[in-house]
C-alpha cells in the first residue's frame, strides 16, 4: 500500500466535532444529493465570491458578527482563549499568536500553541476565566458556554465551522477584525487561496482527475464524508467522484456510514484513510473482497494527517497538496 504523509489521527467524535459542528442539515447545509452516476465534477479552482465581506481598518473598539449575534471589543484583546483547534490555527498564522493566552486540549499546531487540558466540546467556564481571558474563541458545538461567559463579563466570539473554502477566508479576515491584524488576516487569506488555487489548477492542467472516484474512511466503522461537507469540497476541486454520495439518504448530515460490501461494490480508483497508521493501511488490504478494489491493486490507499483533513485553516493548502499528489499518481491508471 502506498503511504502519502501521513494526515494526524483522531476519534471519529472529536473528527466530527471539528469537521461538522455547525453543518449538517439541520444547521442549513445542504443535504447531499450527487450520486456516483452523475457527471463528475469540473476540476479547476472555485470561483471566488464576488460579495465577500469588506476588510476592517484595524480600529478598536470593534463590532463583529459571530454565529450567535454581535460582539463588541473595546480594546484590542491580549488574553485570548481559543478553544477551537481550526481557530488557533488561524490567529497564529495572521501573527496574533502572542495575544493567545490559552488553547484547547486538541490545539496542537502549531508547534508554540499554549495547549492545555481545557475541552472545546463542553467548556468549563471557570476553568476558562482562571486565564482571565479578555476574549474567547468558541466552535459553534459549544455555544451554550458563551451566554455563561457573558455573563461574567467575558466577550466570546462563537464561529461556525467552515462550509466551503470562502468561509475559511472570511474567518482568517474575521479574527484579524478581532485582535487588531487586519492588514495580515488580510494577507493571508489572499495566501490560502493563491496556494490552493494554484495547487489545484496545476494538477487540473497535468492530471485531470475527473471521473476518478475514491472513498474517505473516518474510522474503522467506515463512516465518510460527503462531497457537501467541508472535506469532501477539497476532493471536488479536483473532479473526483465521492462513493459516499450516493449512500448518504441525508439523515446523516454528510456523515454516512457505509458497508465493506458497499465500498467494494462501488470500487472505487482511491482510498484515503483519515486515523490509523501504517499497520491501517494493510488491514485495509486484508478485508474479505478488498483485493478486487482497483485502489488496493493499484497501491492507491493512502494514510492521511486527521488533523489537515478535518481543519479548516491555514493548512487546506496542505491538504490540497497531498490530495494533488494521489490524482497525479492515479490519474493515468
Amino acid at each position: 500500500m502506498r503511504i502519502a504523509r501521513p494526515f494526524p489521527a483522531v476519534l471519529l467524535g472529536a473528527a466530527l466535532a471539528l469537521t461538522a459542528c455547525g453543518g449538517g442539515a439541520e444547521n442549513g447545509e445542504p443535504e447531499a444529493e450527487p450520486t456516483t452516476d452523475a457527471a463528475p465534477a469540473a476540476c479547476g479552482a472555485p470561483e471566488a465570491d464576488p460579495d465577500r465581506p469588506a476588510v476592517g481598518d484595524g480600529a478598536f473598539p470593534v463590532t463583529l458578527t459571530g454565529a450567535t449575534g454581535d460582539v463588541t471589543l473595546e480594546e484590542e484583546p491580549q488574553r485570548i482563549v481559543s478553544l477551537s483547534p481550526s481557530h488557533t490555527e488561524m490567529l497564529f498564522a495572521i501573527g496574533a499568536g502572542d495575544q493567545v493566552e490559552a488553547a484547547d486540549e486538541y490545539s496542537d499546531y502549531p508547534e508554540e500553541a499554549p495547549t492545555t487540558a481545557l475541552s472545546g466540546f463542553e467548556p468549563s467556564v471557570e476553568a476558562v476565566t482562571e486565564y482571565d481571558p479578555d476574549l474567547v474563541v468558541l466552535a459553534r458545538s459549544a455555544e451554550d458556554t458563551a451566554s455563561q461567559l457573558e455573563t461574567v463579563g467575558i466577550p466570546t466570539l462563537v464561529i461556525d465551522a467552515a462550509q466551503d473554502l470562502e468561509d475559511t477566508y472570511a474567518q482568517i479576515r474575521l479574527l484579524g477584525d478581532a485582535t487588531g491584524r487586519t492588514a495580515e488576516a488580510d494577507a493571508e487569506a489572499d495566501r490560502v487561496e493563491s496556494e490552493f488555487n494554484a495547487v489545484v489548477e496545476g494538477v487540473c492542467d497535468t492530471a485531470d482527475g475527473a471521473g476518478l472516484t475514491f472513498y474517505q474512511e473516518l474510522d474503522e466503522t467506515s463512516f465518510s464524508a460527503t462531497s457537501e461537507t467541508f472535506v469532501g469540497q477539497i476532493y471536488r476541486s479536483f473532479g473526483l467522484v465521492n462513493i459516499a454520495d450516493a449512500a448518504d439518504d441525508g439523515s446523516a448530515g454528510g456523515y454516512p456510514q457505509l458497508s465493506q460490501e458497499y465500498i467494494v461494490e462501488e470500487n472505487p480508483d482511491m482510498v484515503f484513510l483519515s486515523y490509523g497508521d501504517e499497520s491501517t493501511v494493510e488491514d485495509v488490504a486484508g478485508r474479505p473482497a478488498f483485493d478486487t478494489v482497483t485502489a488496493v491493486r493499484n497501491d492507491a490507499v493512502y494514510l492521511l494527517d486527521a488533523d489537515i483533513a478535518s481543519r479548516w485553516g491555514p493548512r487546506v493548502v496542505d491538504f490540497a497538496e497531498l490530495v494533488g499528489e494521489a490524482v497525479t499518481e492515479n490519474a493515468g491508471n
